[in-house]
């Protein structure tokens, strides 16, 4: 057994604290139980022990029913400080794609992506170098990307199987800055949340300030980030108002006191048990009551940072300079000061422009550090800097009214849609190197009930799609949404990689909406139709939403007959091609 990585499984539910778990509802199910028991040993008649155990039974059971969600889905979170790095070619490992059950949702937080000037303006007009090679590799498995959002070096990536597209809804980003006061980039979070299945979700993906002397920095940023990061929703204006919150990336917590010895030798000999009561993080949890509500596995995997690149040793260099000062410790000031409002206030365009002042702005402020706090030249100490934690929102304390009521119901106090929250797995991936950081790799089970299983929109193609001829196809609205004339139904080949990647789009009815349960009819025309065939799906767009509401069924395009006409196919004579 590797005891870098493994873990005991780690359970949290929507119900109540990651400490009690239900317990009411458990104690409840207990005495059901207990009863059951009773009876079956005070019975005095056959016809007396049939009644009592089958209406005890179904007591028990309904609370049951209740208590334990009836589906399950798998989340896979990778957090990587990627360090500048181009992509490796291969990440199947890094998303274990082979492991079974498969993941229903790949979330994945990169941080230090490339952002230098020419970089990043290239970035914002097409997909950037670390996007693409996961879009490429979970592409062919049936997932699509949901959505994304990039703050510079920060990088979130959202991916889902094709089929929960519909149920996965009111997706919003947002960012905030905290380096340079609050007004660069270089630091800071990227958020997404959505709702899945009806239950409100929220991933954040941080990088903080570094060094070992900066902890309580780090907690004031991150404190700072989940206080002014709002959503348009109503019920769910904060970070912290979602039923669950998962919060990873480079949080650049050390492991304080320790020498580089102690350090080394505890993680050789497989002790690093040794290490974890000085871990920054765990520290600062028992003294910030925030931190407290996120909950984290063991950590059970040898420290991420900092590793010689394309190995598994840990630094044996001291730290590189630049123009006679260390490049490390160049942002160090930019991090200093709890970041102000104003920083929402700003644009790509202050990106691009405050880009080609920065290399001068780094020379002279890494100058003025260099006098203040020259480089020791030591080894760095490794470090967990990369981590994953979770939260559940806690269940809100009742009301003296909501006390007198409950005395009178007989809901026990069960949430009708419970969310449970099981983590499965927390390692890192010690096989790339292409970082000074190692990838973290989190697995959870969601178990959840579901709020809702129909889709929005019910598309459908209608009789043969091919190139020779126009095509129709059908849209219903199902269900009552914020609908717009400026939705679209795209035709995507099977394998697409995002909600963009279709072959073709008919715009929904130009004037009035339609009415719910009205059966619309669109044409694509034939031109737009991909002359190879091959096979399909129509989705129905909401730009409201920013999602995909409505999936139709797999279909196939039949190779047109200008197919062969134009040569893009030999034709076939008495079943030979040419």
């Amino acid at each position: 057994m590797d005891p870098f990585t493994d873990t005991p499984r780690v359970r949290s539910d929507s119900m109540s604290s990651s400490v009690s778990q239900g317990s009411s509802s458990k104690v409840v199910l207990r005495q059901r139980l207990s009863q059951l028991l009773t009876c079956i040993e005070d019975m005095s008649s056959d016809d007396e022990a049939s009644e009592e155990v089958s209406r005890t039974l179904d007591e028990a059971f309904q609370l049951c029913g209740r208590f334990i969600p009836t589906d399950a889905f798998r989340l896979h979170i990778v957090t990587w400080n990627v360090a500048t790095a181009e992509p490796p070619e291969d990440v199947t490992t890094l998303l274990q794609l082979d492991v079974q059950p498969p993941a229903d949702l790949y979330v994945i937080g990169l941080q230090e992506v490339n952002a230098n000037p020419v970089r990043f303006i290239s970035d914002l007009l097409v997909e950037d170098a670390w996007s693409h090679v996961f879009m490429d590799t979970l592409a062919p498995r049936g997932f699509v990307k949901v959505t994304s959002m990039r703050m510079q070096g920060l990088l979130l990536l959202v991916f889902a199987k094709q089929f929960h597209l519909p149920f996965i809804r009111n997706i919003q980003t947002t960012y905030t800055r905290t380096g340079f006061f609050g007004y660069w980039g270089n630091k800071g979070g990227v958020t997404v949340r959505f709702s899945f299945y009806g239950h409100m979700v929220c991933f954040l993906n941080c990088h903080l300030a570094a060094h070992v002397n900066y902890a309580l920095q780090r907690v004031d940023e991150i404190e700072y980030i989940l206080e002014t990061q709002d959503f348009d929703l109503s019920d769910t204006p904060n970070v912290r108002d979602h039923k669950v919150v998962f919060w990873f990336g480079d949080l650049n917590f050390r492991i304080a006191d320790h020498g580089l010895h102690f350090l080394r030798s505890s993680i050789n000999s497989g002790r690093l048990n040794l290490l974890w009561n000085k871990d920054q993080l765990t520290m600062m949890k028992k003294k910030e009551a925030f931190l407290q509500e996120f909950e984290e596995g063991p950590l059970n995997f040898k420290p991420t940072y900092k590793f010689d690149r394309n190995g598994e040793t840990y630094d044996t260099s001291t730290p590189k300079t630049w123009l006679g000062f260390a490049k490390s410790t160049v942002l160090l000031p930019l991090t200093m000061y709890r970041p102000r409002p104003l920083q929402r206030c700003s644009t790509t365009l202050f990106f691009l422009l405050t880009s080609l002042t920065w290399g001068l702005l780094s020379v002279w402020l890494g100058a003025w550090h260099r006098e203040r706090d020259p480089p020791s030249g030591k080894k760095r100490k490794p470090a967990w800097t990369d981590r994953v934690l979770w939260r559940i929102k806690p269940k809100t304390p009742p009301s003296e009214e909501d006390d007198e009521k409950a005395s009178t119901s007989t809901d026990d106090g069960l949430d009708e849609y419970p969310l449970l929250v099981t983590q499965d797995k927390y390692t890192s991936d010690m096989s790339y190197g292409v970082s000074d950081h190692k990838p973290v790799i989190a697995t959870f089970s969601l178990e959840v009930r579901k709020c809702f299983d129909t889709p929005l929109v019910h598309v459908s193609p209608l009789g043969v799609w091919s190139a020779d001829q126009e095509a129709l196809l059908n849209y219903t609205i199902q269900e009552d949404f914020m609908s717009s004339t400026w939705d679209w139904i795209g035709l995507y080949k099977v394998g697409f990689k995002s909600a963009f990647d279709y072959e073709t789009f008919v715009w929904v009815r130009e004037e009035e909406l339609p009415e719910t349960n009205e059966v619309i009819q669109l044409s694509v025309d034939k031109d737009e139709i991909p002359l190879l065939g091959g096979h399909y799906v129509l989705g129905y767009y909401s730009t409201n939403m920013q999602s995909i509401i409505g999936l139709s069924a797999n279909f196939q395009i039949l190779e047109s007959k200008r197919a062969v006409m134009e040569g893009l196919v030999p034709e076939n004579i008495n079943g030979l091609n040419e």
